[in-house]
């Protein structure tokens, strides 16, 4: 197992978002793209992005272990952490058009309980050579005093590193 995670680990930081863009920041708000692609149909992306227990990083959970995770892919759905009696609800799924993208709603992390608004979407492109090109947008806004502004860059790169470990998992699957 520890051989295992350490080549995922490898993968995770040799594969590269493509694109990644805070597009807007101000006070009370920012928006960002994060833009990756693999090999993999949109199909076997979409089935793996619902299997996020195997590639979200641990260190970006509430109680440290990925395998707790699951996202319940239909409206009102919870992309949750349930590790016995401690439990957590991340988000709140919106949309599921399946293989083609999923809406979820709340603030991530620490954006959860600084009572800020968080729209997600994940799609999942048909590139010409097969594979898909994911497509990750992040919508956050509300008050915090220090301004979200100062926010921004640091969600950008935990949600890039997300993007880059489900990338890293479909690379891993689909040598």
């Amino acid at each position: 197992m520890l051989i295992l995670r350490v080549a995922l680990w490898l993968l995770l930081i040799t594969a590269t978002a493509a694109n990644s863009e805070v597009i807007h920041k101000a006070e009370h708000g920012f928006n960002l793209v994060i833009t990756g692609s693999t090999d993999a149909s949109p199909e076997q992306t979409y089935q793996q992005f619902l299997k996020v227990q195997d590639w979200w990083i641990a260190s970006h959970t509430r109680f440290g272990k990925a395998e707790n995770l699951s996202i319940d892919a239909r409206a009102g759905g919870c992309f949750c952490e349930i590790q016995g009696q401690k439990q957590v609800q991340h988000m709140v799924v919106a949309m599921v058009n399946p293989g083609q993208e999923v809406q979820l709603l709340r603030g991530l992390g620490p954006l959860q309980m600084m009572d800020l608004h968080g729209a997600m979407s994940w799609r999942f492109e048909p590139l010409a050579n097969g594979g898909t090109q994911i497509t990750q947008s992040y919508n956050v806004s509300g008050f915090y005093p220090d301004g979200l502004q100062s926010l921004a860059g640091v969600v950008d790169s935990v949600q890039s590193a997300q993007l880059n470990a489900l990338i890293a998992k479909l690379q891993s699957a689909n040598p």
